[in-house]
């Protein structure tokens, strides 16, 4: 393998480890989509291959953040009715399945994400469970 090649495996597997930026720094808002696009952004043209890699990092972590916005949603809504009624054994319960959908949810998408990763360093496109904003 040339240097080349090696540069597009591991500016690849950057594109989806920078998505943990999110994980790991969570008071940077939306930091698991601003990784994938400044990596994406600053090496597409001078490395093609990257292009779609960028773009399924990209989509999957756009997905995951609407279904977390969504879930957090419902997740408030259901303490905020709880308290209303003034039930506080309902507060705790309500919420408990969303909460943990949503814990479920980011474990799956780190595990998605380490994957991709490794498989990118490997030369291999790893296509994820996702909507494509990006085509």
């Amino acid at each position: 393998m040339d240097a080349r090649d090696q540069q597009i495996r591991n500016w690849s597997m950057l594109c989806h480890l920078s998505a943990l930026v999110g994980l790991l720094i969570p008071w940077i808002p939306l930091g698991n989509i601003i990784g994938p696009l400044i990596v994406w952004q600053a090496k597409k043209t001078e490395f093609p291959e990257i292009n779609v890699h960028g773009k399924e990092s990209l989509n999957f972590q756009i997905t995951i953040s609407l279904i977390t916005i969504i879930l957090g949603m419902f997740l408030m809504g259901s303490f905020g009715y709880s308290a209303f009624i003034g039930n506080s054994f309902a507060m705790f319960t309500s919420g408990i399945g969303a909460a943990l959908l949503l814990g479920l949810i980011r474990l799956t998408s780190l595990i998605l994400v380490v994957v991709a990763s490794v498989r990118a360093n490997s030369g291999e496109l790893f296509k994820y469970p996702s909507i494509r904003f990006i085509k």
